[in-house]
This record gives C-alpha cells, structure tokens and sequence, in this order.
C-alpha cells in the first residue's frame, strides 16, 4: 500500500499535483479528494483504484461529498473520532444511481466498509461492516 499525505494550510486549494495520477484515476480529481476544510491530500493508490474501478463498473459520474478530511474538519461535521475520513473514505451521492446497482459495484470493486444513508453511499477499506445512517435510509437500501 502506498500512502502520500500532502499538508495545506491557510485553507489553500493549490494542493500538490505531483501527488495525483489523472492517467490512473480520470474521473476524479485531487480537489474533489482532498479535505474540503483545509485542501489537505491523503493519497491511497489502492483506495483510488478500486474507487476508479467502481466508477468503470457503474458507467456514470461519481458525485463526491466528501472523501479525505483533517481531524478539524471530521470534528466540526460530527464525523467519529475514528472515521475512515481521517486517510480515505467517500461518500457517493445517489443522484443518478440505482442504489442496489451502485452497492454492488463498489462490493466489486473491492470496499470493505458501507454507511447507507438517505442521499449518499459510504464507502472505505475499514474492516467489514455495515450500518444505516437512519430509518429512511433502511428502508430506501431495503436489505442490501
């Protein structure tokens, strides 16, 4: 496993591109995976591969919430103290998306970690789990 961090301070979104392989991973960017907070860049090559095969398998675009957080960002948005955040995780917005089709796809592409929730998928490497993020969340992923 490869991991690359990458600090930015003073809110800068100049992150460091030599970080990012736009040849391996086109349909993201490094600003869309980078911490919204701070532009911090946590690079897993695994992660951004099984995350690029996932989007290869689905077809259509990936609309990304929220990937990488510092631990300032994941505080102020009420992320666990331990979130996958914290080095790499996503959360895929619905919006386009057959649920089910999207769940598999990323069960495929090798994600070890769900959160089902009422407009996005969650998606890490963590160990295997799964969990809803409310009611209306489990009975829109039904039994997934």
């Amino acid at each position: 496993m490869v991991f690359e961090t990458s600090k930015q301070y003073s809110g800068s979104r100049n992150v460091n591109q030599s970080l990012w392989s736009a040849e391996n991973w086109p349909s993201f960017s490094v600003l869309e995976m980078a911490c919204h907070h701070c532009g911090e860049v946590y690079l897993w090559h695994e992660f951004m591969d099984k995350l690029q095969k996932a989007r290869d398998l689905s077809g259509y675009p990936f609309r990304i919430h929220s990937a990488h957080r510092c631990a300032l960002h994941n505080a102020r948005v009420g992320g666990a103290p331990l979130s996958q955040h914290l080095k790499m995780a996503v959360d895929i917005g619905l919006h386009g998306h057959d649920p089910q089709k999207l769940y598999q796809y990323c069960k495929i592409a090798g994600f070890t970690g769900f959160g089902f929730y009422s407009s996005f998928l969650h998606i890490d490497l963590g160990r295997q789990r799964t969990w809803y993020g409310n009611q209306k969340a489990k009975q829109i992923w039904q039994v997934y």
